[in-house]
C-alpha cells in the first residue's frame, strides 16, 4: 500500500471505529404531536385592530398545536392561532404541562401565530381581552400538549430532518420612509421613499419522522405579520391556513411559529397567493431537508428585567395626531382617543420595573430563541448573525407579551410601533438588551 492510499484508508477506519459508535450512543427521539381547536362565537371581539371589530363566521380552525420530543430530556413546543398572550395565562399552561406531562417548565415554549383575525387575547387598544376565549385557548394548549405527550410516550424511535428555505415575497419591510419624513403605518402608499429596515427571508422546516420514513409532525418559521384572510371571517390568517392545508396533505400536525416580524407586513398580496407561496416554499424546503446529525435536547428559560419607558404626553399626542389627520382622516379621532386612553393607563407605571421571559432551545442541529415581543426584524437578524450556532432562529411572541421591541434607530425613526401605548411601552434600548441576554443563553447551551 502506498502513501496515497494508506492515509485515506486509515482515516476511514478511525472514523468507523470512533465516529459510528458515538452516533449510535445518541439518545433517539420519540415524538408526538396533536392539535386541539378553540371554539369562538361571532359575539367575540376580534383582536388586531385599533377599535373593536366583529365578524360573522369562520374559515379554517383556530387551534393549538403541540409537539413533544422525548430524548435525553423531554421538550414541548406549542403554537397557537392567537394574536398574543401575556405570561399570566401562558405560565398557567406551562405549569400545567409540567405537572401533568413531567416536562420541566424551562423546556416548554409557547408561541402565538399573531393572527389578527381571532378573538382578542390581550387588552392592547380600544377593547379588552375576551376572558372566555383566553380560557378556551389555554385549555386547548394544555390538552394538545397532553395528547402529544401521550403519543410521544408510545412512539417508536424516530429521526428529525431539517431544511432551510426562503420566502422573500410574502411580506416586506413595512416601515417605509415617507416623503415628509414620517414612517408609514396606514393610509395611502404613494409617498414611499425607501424601507427603513431589513426583511428576513428565512423559512426553516423541521420534519419529525419514524424509522420507516413516515411523518409524525412538522414545523416551520417565517417572519411577517399574520394579517390576511380569504373571506373576512374569523381565521388563523394566511400562515395558519397554510399550516392546516399542509397538515391535511401530509396527514400529520404542522405547526407555524412566528418570527421577528415587528417591522414586516404584507402590503401587496391577497391571502390566497400568500398561502400558495408559503406552501410552495415549505414543500421545496422539505424536499431538500437532510437528517439531523445530533439528537441533543437542551433549554434555558430565564426572567430578565425591563422598564416601562417615560414619556412626554404632548410629544406623544402630536406624533399620533399629525400622522392620523394626514394619512387616516376618516378614523383619526377614534385612533387619537384610543392612544390617549392607553397613555392614561400607562402614565402611573412610567419607570416601573417588570420582568419578561426569554428562552433558548437546542433541538438537535437547530437552535431556537424565544422572545416575548413583536420583535423588530433587525434585532432578530442580529441574534442570528451573532449566534455561536449556524442554524439559529427566532420565535417571537413566545411565553409572554411585552409589546413592540424596536431597536434604538427604530425609535429615532418614529412611527406607530414606537408610539407610547399598551402595544409599545418598554424603555428605549430594551430590544438591544434582549439581544444580548438571548446571546448569553445561546452561549450557555454551547
Amino acid at each position: 500500500m502506498n502513501l496515497h492510499t494508506f492515509w485515506p484508508t486509515l482515516f476511514t477506519a478511525l472514523f468507523l471505529f470512533f465516529g459510528v459508535p458515538s452516533a449510535r450512543a445518541q439518545t433517539p427521539w420519540k415524538v408526538g404531536a396533536a392539535s386541539v381547536a378553540m371554539e369562538a362565537e361571532d359575539s367575540m371581539v376580534i383582536g388586531g385592530g385599533i377599535g373593536p371589530g366583529f365578524v360573522q363566521g369562520q374559515e379554517g380552525l383556530l387551534q393549538a398545536t403541540s409537539i413533544v420530543i422525548r430524548g435525553e430530556k423531554p421538550m414541548c413546543l406549542i403554537a397557537a392561532d392567537v394574536l398574543m398572550m401575556h405570561r399570566d395565562w401562558l405560565d398557567q399552561v406551562a405549569r400545567a404541562v409540567e405537572a401533568e406531562c413531567g416536562i420541566p417548565f424551562e423546556n416548554i415554549l409557547i408561541n402565538a401565530s399573531h393572527t389578527h383575525h381571532a378573538p382578542s387575547t390581550v387588552t392592547v387598544h380600544g377593547y379588552s381581552q375576551d376572558e372566555e376565549f383566553c380560557k378556551r385557548t389555554i385549555k386547548a394548549m394544555i390538552e394538545s400538549a397532553k395528547l402529544a405527550n401521550e403519543k410521544a410516550l408510545k412512539a417508536e424511535d424516530g429521526q428529525a430532518f431539517y431544511g432551510l428555505g426562503q420566502e422573500a415575497t410574502v411580506g416586506q419591510n413595512s416601515r417605509q420612509r415617507l416623503k415628509d419624513g414620517k414612517i408609514y403605518w396606514i393610509g395611502p402608499r404613494d409617498e414611499f421613499v425607501r424601507p427603513t429596515d431589513p426583511f428576513d427571508v428565512d423559512l426553516p422546516v423541521i420534519a419529525f419522522k419514524r424509522v420507516d420514513g413516515s411523518n409524525v409532525a412538522m414545523l416551520f418559521n417565517h417572519s411577517t405579520h399574520c394579517i390576511g384572510t380569504r373571506t373576512g371571517k374569523r381565521s388563523p390568517g394566511f400562515y395558519g391556513l397554510a399550516a392546516q392545508e399542509l397538515a391535511e396533505s401530509h396527514n400529520v400536525p404542522v405547526a407555524f411559529f412566528s418570527g421577528a416580524a415587528g417591522s414586516t407586513h404584507n402590503l401587496v398580496l391577497p391571502c390566497d397567493e400568500m398561502v400558495f407561496r408559503i406552501k410552495a416554499a415549505f414543500k421545496e424546503t422539505l424536499s431538500n431537508a437532510s437528517p439531523m446529525l445530533s439528537t441533543k435536547l437542551a433549554s434555558v428559560k430565564r426572567e430578565i428585567a425591563f422598564q416601562i419607558r417615560s414619556f412626554d404626553e404632548q410629544t406623544e399626542d402630536v406624533a399620533v395626531s399629525e400622522y392620523c389627520h394626514k394619512y387616516a382622516p376618516p378614523g383619526a379621532e377614534l385612533i387619537i382617543n384610543v392612544f390617549r386612553e392607553s397613555r392614561k393607563t400607562l402614565k402611573p407605571a412610567q419607570g416601573e420595573t417588570r420582568k419578561m421571559w426569554i428562552q433558548a432551545m437546542q433541538l438537535g442541529d437547530v437552535y431556537v430563541v424565544g422572545v416575548p415581543a413583536e420583535f423588530f426584524t433587525v434585532l432578530g437578524l442580529e441574534i442570528k448573525r451573532r449566534s455561536p450556532f449556524r442554524n439559529t432562529f427566532v420565535f417571537a411572541l413566545s411565553n409572554d407579551y411585552v409589546g413592540y421591541l424596536p431597536n434604538r434607530q427604530g425609535f429615532k425613526n418614529g412611527g406607530y410601533q414606537t408610539w407610547m401605548g399598551l402595544h409599545s411601552f418598554a424603555a428605549i434600548g430594551t430590544g438591544e438588551i434582549v439581544v444580548e441576554e438571548c446571546l448569553k443563553l445561546l452561549n450557555e447551551l454551547k
